[in-house]
C-alpha cells in the first residue's frame, strides 16, 4: 500500500512513531515520510487490515470491495487533562434528567419544543413538586474548559462553501457542513477537507454520478 492510498489520520499515526510533525496538508505528509524512509511503520499499517487466521489468495483480497475496509477516523491532538474532562463530562452527561417543557404531557406541540422556564404564581413545576420533571439550573452545568466541544474532542467549525476550510486547524479543529449545502458542494468539500486533512463531522455518501464525479 503506498501512501497516496493511505488516510490522512493513517499518515499522522506513522509521523508520530517516527517522531515528525503531523502538520501541514496531505502531500506535505507523504514528503515527509518518504525522506524518513519509515518502511517498518507502513508494514505495521498494512498488516492491521488482514487478520493472521484468515488464509485466502491475493486475488480474491483485491477483488474484495475497498469500501469494506474500516478506515480510522482523525482525532484530535488533546492533552492528558482535556482528555479526562471529556470522560467526566459524557459520565455526567448519562446522568442528566431530560428536560420537558411545562405540561408538554398535555400538548403536542409543546412537546416538541425545546426548554422553557415555567412562569406562573401557582405553577407546580416552578414550585418544584416531586411528581414534576426538573426545572434547568445551574448546578446541570457542564466542565467549563471543554463546554462546546464534540465528543470527539474537535472544536466544531460550521462550513457552506470549500473556501472557509482555509485557516482550519485540523488537530483541534472539525468542520460540520451546513444542511442546506448541496452535494456538489458537499462533495467539493469532502475533497478538500481530505487534502487538508480535515475531519468531517457529518460526512455522508455521495453516488457522484455524471458530472460529480
Amino acid at each position: 500500500m503506498t501512501y497516496e492510498n493511505m488516510t490522512v489520520a493513517e499518515l499522522k499515526d506513522l509521523l508520530r512513531e517516527a517522531g515528525l510533525p503531523v502538520s501541514g496538508k496531505k502531500s506535505e505528509l507523504i514528503e515527509r515520510l518518504n525522506a524518513s524512509s519509515v518502511e517498518e511503520a507502513v508494514e505495521t499499517v498494512e498488516e492491521e487490515f488482514i487478520d493472521e487466521d484468515f488464509e485466502m489468495d491475493d486475488e480474491d483480497f483485491f477483488d474484495d470491495d475497498i469500501d469494506q475496509i474500516h478506515t480510522a477516523r482523525q482525532k484530535p491532538v488533546l492533552d492528558d487533562e482535556t482528555k479526562a474532562h471529556l470522560v467526566t463530562r459524557a459520565a455526567e452527561k448519562k446522568k442528566m434528567p431530560k428536560f420537558r417543557r411545562q405540561e408538554w404531557y398535555r400538548y403536542y406541540r409543546l412537546a416538541r419544543t425545546g426548554w422553557r422556564k415555567p412562569n406562573g404564581y401557582q405553577s407546580k413545576q416552578r414550585l418544584n413538586m416531586k411528581y414534576r420533571t426538573p426545572m434547568a439550573r445551574v448546578g446541570y452545568g457542564k466542565i467549563a474548559s471543554v463546554r462546546g466541544l464534540h465528543p470527539s474532542g474537535f472544536k466544531e467549525v460550521l462550513v457552506n462553501q470549500s473556501s472557509e476550510l482555509d485557516g482550519i486547524d485540523p488537530e483541534t479543529q472539525a468542520v460540520r457542513i451546513g444542511a442546506t449545502v448541496g452535494n456538489r458542494k458537499r462533495s467539493t468539500i469532502h475533497d478538500r477537507a481530505d487534502d487538508l486533512g480535515i475531519r468531517v463531522l457529518n460526512r455522508r455518501r455521495i453516488d457522484r454520478k455524471g458530472d460529480l464525479q
